[in-house]
Order: structure tokens, then C-alpha cells, then sequence
């Protein structure tokens, strides 16, 4: 048995299939994946994300350690209550040891130097483990908090259902913008996601968690479990730690150079100067989008053959797409691949059509 959620007895009674993810017993569908994804490209589907890590940064050298420990810099959101930003947390050698959202908590109640990050929950301890090594010269308090539940609720009906359960907070809700959260109550809801549709993500006390959830539930939004989650982030092109990107991977081949803040040029950051050394050097490879029209599903590890190159390239995900109708994936490929590639699939290579690392953005196609 491996770690549980507060709402784990709400998936067993609703009848979610249980599996084990990162080490926590998770639903991976309630019966349908793909009725669960079309739910959240056509109404409103909720997601317990409660097993991702919550950390709260906080202390006099909050951030100045922010902005030396993240590619983004965390300046960018001075004077933006609420506001949120994506980074990559990178080793010396410039990997990725995590991707993260970092929120300002600055607020009429609190003074500057207050942070909220959400990591990865597979990643947890090395990231917690690195988060302290890079703090020991600043002055900074860097606090888990696993006393935190968390449900996403996405999709183009979200916004409206969640207003349905919590009109109380109707008003904040709705002049939130894209990437800004807002906290009242121990709660703490954001306009982020992870599947190409607008919607919120609910930070909460874990008592309070199931009570939500089935409220929810009764406002009409689908449980969803976490296949229909990994098809939506891949449809949306999403990357995916430990498979677009870990530790050996630059963010420059892993379509994540604009999460790079390169100045003030001032500002060191760990991993700057590896980075500095790949961009003057030229990265060799990038990721790109494959969508394959035929019969056939393409599956992380698979090789890539490019015309005309004696390089190959690697499937880092890849799925049969519901909104599309055929399967499609994300590849690292060599820097010249364009147009038509082929793909190994069982001992036959297969043309596949190269498209930018994206395929769905609020329900429809845009390869």
C-alpha cells in the first residue's frame, strides 16, 4: 500500500481504479479514460492532485534564493499579489531537476518575501533535499505542507462550477487572470492547469477536501483519474518530468528555452553558466510533435528516423489522441528534422508528419 490522499476513500467509492503513481495509491480512470478526457474538453472534469508537493518559501532572503535557485526570476512577479510563474529548478550542469509553479503570496496580509511553490510529488525528496542545500547562505524558511490537499477542476464549464460551490469567493474567482491565485481562508485557488483548458487549481485544508469534492461531484463535474490527465497535458503539449525532461536534459531541448530569464545578464542563477556554454555551442536536438494519421499507437521509446541524418531520435510520450483521432507524441530529434520522419514501430518504420510540440488548445486542433 502506498501513500493515500484525503480523498482517497472518494475514489474508492466512486469507483476509481487504484495504481500506484510516484509511490501514492492514485485513480488512473472511474471506468472511462476517454469519457473522462472528453468531459474535460467539453464540460468540466476535477482531478485530486493532492499527492503533488506544496512548499511555502518565506524569510528576509526569500527572494534573492528564489532567483538564484530557478531559470525564471521570480522579480517578474514584484507588486503582482497572486501571480504565478513556471520555471525549471536546474542542476550545475543545467538539468532539470524539477519544473515547478512558484505563486507570490505577497498580500494585505503579508509583506514581501512570501512564496508558494508546487512540485512534483515523484520528485519530492530530492527536490526538498535540493531546495535546502541551495538555501544554507540565505535566510530563507522553506516549509512542506503536507496538511494541504489539492483538486484541479478544468475544462470550459470549471470556472462555473466551482463559483457553484464556493459563492462566497464568486467575485475573486472571476477577476482572476490566467497564472494568478488568490487566497482567502486557508484556501488558495489559482487559474492554472495542466490540460490545455482554462480552469482552477484549489489548494485546501485536508479535512475540508472531501467535502469539496463530493460537492463538486453533485455540481456536475466528472472525477477523472490520471490517464485522462497524461492524454490532455500530452494533447496540449505539456511536458513531463521524467520524460521530456530530468536531470541530463537541457530546458533548451526540451522546448522550454522561454522559461529562461536571461537578464538582468547580473543575475547568476544555478546553472546559468552550463547554459551560456550550450547556447554559444548550438543545441543538437529539440523536442517536436509527431502526429501519426495511420492505424497505430506511438509509445514512449520509440526510435525516430529523419531523412537525410544519420542522428535518431527517441519518443519521449506518446498516445492515441481522443480529441484528434489518431495517436501523436512528443520526440527529441535532431535540430534539422522538419516535414516527414518515420518511426520504428515493432520492426517497421512508419512515416510520421513533424508539427510544432503542441497539437489542442481549448478543444481544437492546432497542427
Amino acid at each position: 500500500m502506498g501513500n493515500q490522499t484525503p480523498l482517497y476513500a472518494c475514489h474508492k467509492a466512486m469507483g476509481g481504479k487504484i495504481v500506484d503513481f510516484g509511490g501514492w495509491d492514485m485513480p488512473i480512470h472511474y471506468g472511462s479514460q476517454l469519457e473522462e478526457h472528453k468531459k474535460v474538453r467539453q464540460g468540466a472534469g476535477m482531478f485530486d492532485v493532492s499527492h503533488m508537493t506544496v512548499v511555502d518559501i518565506e524569510g528576509t532572503h526569500a527572494k534573492p534564493y528564489l532567483q538564484y535557485l530557478l531559470a525564471n526570476d521570480v522579480a517578474k512577479l514584484d507588486g503582482k499579489p497572486g501571480k504565478a510563474l513556471y520555471s525549471a529548478m536546474l542542476n550545475h550542469e543545467a538539468g532539470v531537476v524539477d519544473d515547478l509553479i512558484v505563486y507570490n503570496r505577497e498580500g494585505h496580509y503579508r509583506r514581501e518575501g512570501h512564496y508558494r511553490a508546487v512540485v512534483n510529488c515523484a520528485t519530492r525528496d530530492k527536490d526538498l533535499k535540493w531546495m535546502a542545500e541551495v538555501g544554507q547562505d540565505y535566510e530563507v524558511q522553506i516549509d512542506e505542507r503536507p496538511e494541504l490537499a489539492m483538486i484541479a477542476v478544468q475544462g470550459p464549464e470549471a470556472i462555473e462550477r466551482v463559483i457553484q460551490v464556493l459563492p462566497q469567493y464568486a467575485d475573486a474567482i472571476k477577476e482572476l487572470k490566467v497564472f494568478q491565485a488568490l487566497e482567502e481562508d486557508d484556501w488558495f485557488i489559482g487559474r492554472t492547469g495542466y490540460t490545455g483548458e482554462d480552469g482552477l487549481e484549489i489548494i485546501l485544508p485536508n479535512e475540508q477536501a472531501e467535502d469539496f469534492w463530493n460537492a463538486l461531484a453533485k455540481a456536475g463535474v466528472s472525477p477523472c483519474g490520471l490517464g485522462a490527465r497524461d492524454t490532455l497535458r500530452l494533447e496540449a503539449g505539456m511536458n513531463l518530468y521524467g520524460h521530456e525532461m530530468d536531470e541530463n536534459t537541457s530546458p533548451l531541448v526540451a522546448n522550454m528555452a522561454w522559461t529562461i530569464a536571461w537578464t538582468p545578464e547580473q543575475r547568476d542563477f544555478v546553472g546559468r553558466q552550463a547554459l551560456t556554454q550550450q547556447q554559444a555551442a548550438g543545441v543538437t536536438e529539440k523536442l517536436v510533435g509527431l502526429a501519426l494519421t495511420a492505424r497505430g499507437v506511438l509509445r514512449e521509446g520509440q526510435t525516430v528516423r529523419v531523412a537525410g541524418s544519420e542522428q535518431t531520435g527517441i519518443i519521449t510520450s506518446g498516445s492515441f489522441s481522443p480529441t484528434l483521432g489518431h495517436s501523436i507524441a512528443l520526440a527529441r530529434v535532431p535540430i534539422d528534422a522538419q516535414g516527414e520522419c518515420e518511426v520504428d514501430m515493432r520492426g517497421k518504420w512508419v512515416p510520421v508528419t513533424v508539427t510544432r510540440p503542441a497539437f489542442v488548445r481549448h478543444g481544437k486542433s492546432i497542427i
